[in-house]
């Protein structure tokens, strides 16, 4: 069975279909949500709130998920390596699907400038990417893990009856911990500083701002 080569043109416009679908659609996970055999505890209208924000932060992360690996793999120096970081953006659709039906029952929204993130976040992975592989990767391991304490931290904050949402973290936490493996073993390098601390900074602040918006 032959593989089909993809032109620039076509990687232009399944860049510009993720686009859309993550910013807009409605994208369909390929395994089940964990939350999907869980009972919806009753919550408080405060702790429903709370719980909202929490997930379309995490919503919004996986939005930014979607834009950083489309954008590394646009660059990416090597086939090998571009089908590494579609592999795992595959993956984080199922945690951008789990996140978007939770917030649905949790009647509540993803945040209104998902545009703003995606193209932010596809800028910052098309600029990892110019400068090498080794770097790209490494720039996906240090994000992943700063996801995967981010993800502790949610875990701990969420109100204690909210199983669902704290099924669906888990097990994003364990896949991201999993993509960061991935990629050190890939010949993902330790970023320089002060690289990793910008990224703290900027991923508080989106943090902060997609609580709420």
């Amino acid at each position: 069975m032959s593989v089909r080569n993809l032109s620039r043109l076509d990687r232009l416009l399944d860049g510009l279909e993720r686009a859309m679908e993550a910013v807009a659609g409605s994208p369909e996970a390929s395994r089940p949500s964990p939350a999907a055999t869980l009972a919806d505890a009753a919550l408080s209208d405060a702790d429903r709130r709370h719980a909202a924000g929490l997930m379309r932060i995490n919503h919004v992360g996986e939005v930014c998920a979607q834009a950083l690996y489309v954008g590394q793999a646009a660059l990416a120096r090597t086939e090998e390596t571009r089908q590494h970081l579609m592999h795992a953006a595959r993956e984080e659709t199922d945690h951008l699907a789990w996140c978007a039906e939770r917030l649905a029952q949790l009647d509540s929204r993803p945040s209104l400038l998902n545009p703003v993130w995606y193209a932010g976040s596809y800028a910052i992975g098309v600029a990892a990417a110019a400068v090498g592989d080794p770097i790209s990767l490494g720039f996906v391991v240090e994000t992943e893990r700063q996801v995967e304490a981010h993800l502790a931290d949610h875990l701990e904050r969420l109100p204690p009856q909210d199983e669902r949402s704290r099924a669906i973290l888990a097990q994003m936490q364990t896949d991201e911990v999993r993509h960061a493996e991935a990629a050190q073993a890939r010949g993902g390098v330790d970023l320089p500083w002060p690289l990793p601390g910008l990224m703290h900074a900027a991923s508080s602040v989106m943090k902060a701002v997609a609580y709420r918006v």
